[in-house]
């Protein structure tokens, strides 16, 4: 289905962050490397492919799945060190926005309020929001590192307390689909990130093509 056949019948947009509105791999990999190499405990070298598959899970269940032969509180000081290495590399280094995001960012709030939905550690939409700049564009944000609930509980925090009417989530996993259905509120898939969502109704190749929303 079209994304303008959304058009009039939305008001606001809730996005997730990561493979929605930019590339964190780069910087992640970087980061949790660096946290790693602090803990004996580590078996075998984090992957690639070991963080994408973690990517939009909610940030306090990661350690169970990544490091299961880890005690709790070994699981909890391994990955609060990677999750403050990511945030501190944010802050110094960014990551990879996707291309037009800015000027898609700047066109959509001319017509819509935009916010963002993450299952990120407390700090990362900061540190997002102060390297690249890009804090004026939204209004209110909302992550599970902050809340420690859901991404469903979430998006619905962002709408009750923004007294939203007609929003739409962007994301590119299927807990972001799932976060939409929760709230019975329209679902546009990001086919570019990172995850995979069966028979979605709405999609977007790329961040641009949010454009067909105006």
């Amino acid at each position: 289905m079209a994304l303008s056949d959304l058009r009039d019948n939305i008001e606001n947009i809730i996005f997730d962050l990561d493979g929605t509105l930019w590339d964190p791999m780069p910087m992640s990999i970087k980061a949790w490397h660096t946290a790693l190499n602090g803990f004996d405990c580590i078996k075998n070298p984090i992957s690639e492919e070991d963080i994408q598959g973690i990517l939009g899970m909610q940030h306090d269940l990661v350690g169970k799945k990544l490091f299961p032969y880890l005690s709790e509180k070994q699981q909890f000081d391994v990955m609060n060190s990677c999750y403050v290495q990511e945030v501190n590399d944010i802050k110094d280094f960014g990551g990879v926005l996707y291309h037009g995001l800015e000027e898609t960012l700047k066109i959509l709030g001319t017509k819509y309020d935009l916010y963002i939905v993450s299952n990120c550690q407390a700090g990362y939409i900061e540190a997002f929001y102060e390297y690249h700049g890009l804090g004026a564009y939204f209004k209110d944000f909302e992550c599970s590192g902050n809340t420690g609930k859901s991404k469903t509980e979430n998006v619905k925090m962002i709408i009750e307390r923004n007294k939203l009417s007609k929003p739409i989530y962007i994301g590119d996993t299927l807990g972001d689909n799932t976060a939409a259905n929760g709230n019975q509120i329209p679902f546009v898939f990001a086919k570019y990130g990172f995850g995979d969502v069966p028979n979605p109704v709405h999609i977007i190749n790329k961040i641009t093509d949010l454009k067909d929303l105006l």
